[in-house]
């Protein structure tokens, strides 16, 4: 044995190869936490001091090779000033660079997933096989940073500056297939042949048939490109990045200046433009959040499998009413690998569920995403029905009918009758209480909510919403289901609209109010989209239906008649009552037209404000501060009304819920670490601002004590 650590051996093969191996003792993945690092530096040392090792093989001990740095050490580390990080990393890099300068050739196995810091290690060796089921990428952006262990220098000058951009602008995992045609790895073998191709390609290396010095000279001198080229390549990225990743994000247009910057220069100096540019990023809000987004999915993740261990695996589903939702709560299991019963009372709504699974499998065969053998076979998991035949086989049943509250109870009551007494029935209910849903019921231990949010192939939250009596049981077979759906479950109490359309009525309801005092809804929408949200609130209406939303409302209004009660008619209800129901009818706030391509596209439509007159006042504009302050104000107090209310457990699942679930802005990081992000003291007094405006800017007792302590909702 060479070396021996916790994260790293190196050890003696035959013919003069070393094997230095990364697996993290007590973990199922490897990373760079500051453990691993320090025994890379002291395994690389060791190899230098053996004097005997003419080839080096990195291996990985693990499933994966390395999944990246480890991010719950990314808090202390950013923490620290723009030039302590960027000497830091620079410092963690002569590293990396210890490995690319051994005197013997290098050669990296990769057997799974190698991500950020994983494929920096791989490019700091000669070369790199990979197996053909492996995916490997530089996904820093996604957490608002770039590559730091010298990707932006390393890659360029392996793969080409074009491939570099598109690799670290956009994040994307990249199968083998992908990685071999840009030439970022060497070679692409079955699994089975990894361990050989790495060690013939060693061989080859030390017999003197693979130049791999003049291979690993390529990496340490300026990118070869001239001035024309650079110009070209990387000023056209700029703008086609800030393009993609749009104004919030700015960690993509980093990467490739410093890219550009560094393209001019020698390894070491190259680096240190790296480990500016990853030191300026460190310290903006947005990486914050971000990084603060995925150990939330992290948390939320481990909850629930924790909580799913507490019910038997489900072995097969039932979703109760087709069409559009039901077809998507059907293609979803069976595409996930849990086969599932559709049921209708109408051939028509069979085929409309059965044709939304179909059109969806279909993209994906479109896109190479999956064969048509295995679309076939996917389809053949949904058995659709008109009878209760084969329900008893269910081990959760989704009721996905109207949400008609009578419709609901009669076709609860009527399956229960039908399905085992052990399994689980839910509701995908958006706004129904239920404990009222469950009256009927001879088992509301075994009932509970299972909320979907619309597409649901797109949307990741699943609400599992707790009764007064439903069991704990009930909540892990659910939760258990929804992970195997590929979904990101939270459990939340019973109450009007639950969690996310609680808190969303509050935002819908305040820009109604708006609307009502002669405020331009298009112009709302404009803001509300500048500060990040996918689509302003006009348009949402819309989108989801001008007549759902009306029926939300009621509900709504229903249940906190304080702050969600209106004594006119919103500007939803008077569209509504025109017969104007958004997308679905092709007129709401707006009018659509189909383009070229046949997607809707929204025009605006001057007759909505015929409609409007006389019922709200006259045209006036407001300021993009007060739009911003009055919705997000009204959607935040609600937020911290639901955790004091003890709706959700935490402010992270309550944040996690806004942005999987309603597509809240994930670079500001929630509602509630946007409320933190402006200080407590000055949320609270920009609210107090709009008091008079009534009680949807009343601030809570425990929200003002808080901000007089200086206390955070985060531990």
């Amino acid at each position: 044995m060479i070396y021996s650590g916790k994260a790293i051996t190196v050890r003696a093969l035959d013919q003069g190869i070393a094997e230095l191996c990364f697996d993290l003792t007590d973990d199922s993945v490897n990373k760079f936490n500051q453990l691993t690092i320090n025994e890379l530096k002291e395994a690389t040392q060791a190899i230098v001091a053996n004097g005997q090792v003419k080839g080096l093989l990195v291996t990985s001990g693990k499933d994966g090779f390395i999944v990246g740095a480890d991010i719950t050490e990314f808090g202390a580390n950013f923490g620290r000033s723009e030039e302590e990080i960027a000497a830091s990393v620079f410092e963690t890099n002569k590293i990396f660079n210890a490995v690319e300068d051994l005197p013997m050739p290098t050669v990296t196995a990769i057997n799974g997933v190698a991500l950020g810091g994983g494929l920096e290690m791989a490019l700091a060796t000669d070369y790199r096989v990979m197996s053909d089921v492996a995916k490997i990428g530089l996904p820093e952006v996604k957490l608002g940073i770039m590559p730091g262990f010298g990707g932006t220098v390393r890659l360029p000058r392996v793969a080409g500056a074009d491939n570099a951009i598109e690799w670290i602008a956009s994040g994307k995992e990249q199968r083998a297939d992908k990685a071999l045609a840009d030439g970022v790895v060497d070679a692409v073998v079955s699994p089975d042949k990894l361990r050989e191709a790495g060690l013939d390609l060693l061989g080859r290396c030390i017999s003197g048939e693979l130049d791999y010095k003049a291979k690993r000279q390529e990496k340490l001198e300026k990118l070869k490109i001239n001035d024309i080229e650079s110009l070209m390549v990387f000023e056209t990225a700029k703008g086609f990045v800030a393009g993609q990743a749009g104004k919030h994000y700015p960690a993509p247009v980093t990467a490739v200046k410093s890219m550009q910057k560094n393209s001019t220069l020698g390894r070491d100096e190259a680096l240190k433009v790296e480990a500016a540019g990853i030191a300026k990023l460190a310290k903006t809000p947005v990486a914050a959040n971000l990084v603060n987004l995925f150990l939330g999915d992290q948390m939320l993740m481990k909850k629930g499998k924790t909580q799913a261990k507490a019910a038997k695996k489900v072995e097969k589903g039932a979703v109760l009413g087709a069409g559009i939702m039901g077809g998507g709560i059907a293609y979803q299991s069976a595409y996930k690998g849990t086969p599932i019963l559709m049921k209708d009372i109408a051939q028509a709504g069979l085929d409309l569920g059965m044709g939304e699974a179909a059109k969806l499998l279909s993209k994906l065969v479109d896109r190479n995403r999956m064969s048509a053998g295995e679309m076939a076979k996917t389809l053949t998991n949904i058995t659709p029905t008109l009878s209760y035949d084969g329900i008893d086989s269910a081990d959760v049943i989704v009721e996905a009918v109207v949400e008609n509250p009578k419709v609901k109870h009669a076709v609860l009551s009527e399956v229960e009758g039908k399905m085992r007494a052990d399994a689980i029935l839910t509701s995908n209910t958006s706004t129904i209480s239920i404990d009222y849903l469950a009256e009927p019921l001879k088992r509301p231990e075994n009932f509970c909510g299972m909320h979907f949010f619309n597409p649901v192939h797109k949307m990741p939250l699943v609400e599992v919403i707790r009764g007064a009596k439903t069991s704990d049981t009930a909540v892990a077979a659910t939760v258990g289901y929804a992970l195997a759906m590929g979904k990101k479950p939270v459990v939340v109490r019973d109450c009007p609209g639950f969690l996310v359309n609680r808190i969303l009525s509050p935002y819908m309801g305040c820009f109604m109010q708006m609307v009502h005092e002669g405020a331009d809804f298009a112009a709302i929408d404009k803001v509300m989209e500048k500060f990040g949200w996918p689509m302003g609130p006009a348009y949402l209406c819309d989108v989801v239906g001008i007549d759902t939303g009306v029926h939300a409302g009621g509900v709504m209004a229903e249940g906190f008649p304080d702050r969600m009660a209106y004594d006119y008619k919103t500007a939803s209800e008077l569209l509504y009552e025109a017969k104007r129901l958004g997308q679905k009818n092709g007129k709401g706030y707006y009018a659509y037209e189909t383009d070229r391509k046949g997607r809707l596209q929204k025009v605006a439509d001057d007759s909505v404000w015929e409609l409007l007159k006389g019922h709200v006042g006259e045209r006036k504009e407001f300021s993009e501060e007060e739009i911003t302050e009055r919705l997000m104000v009204a959607l935040c107090l609600e937020s911290v009304r639901c955790l004091e209310d003890n709706i959700v457990d935490s402010a992270t699942e309550l944040d996690m819920a806004l942005i999987y679930g309603i597509g809240f802005p994930p670079f500001h990081g929630g509602a509630i670490r946007y409320m933190e992000s402006l200080g407590l003291a000055n949320f609270v007094a920009i609210a107090d601002k709009y008091a008079h405006l009534g009680g949807l800017y009343k601030v809570t007792d425990q929200l003002r004590a808080k901000a007089e302590a200086g206390q955070s909702y985060f531990a």
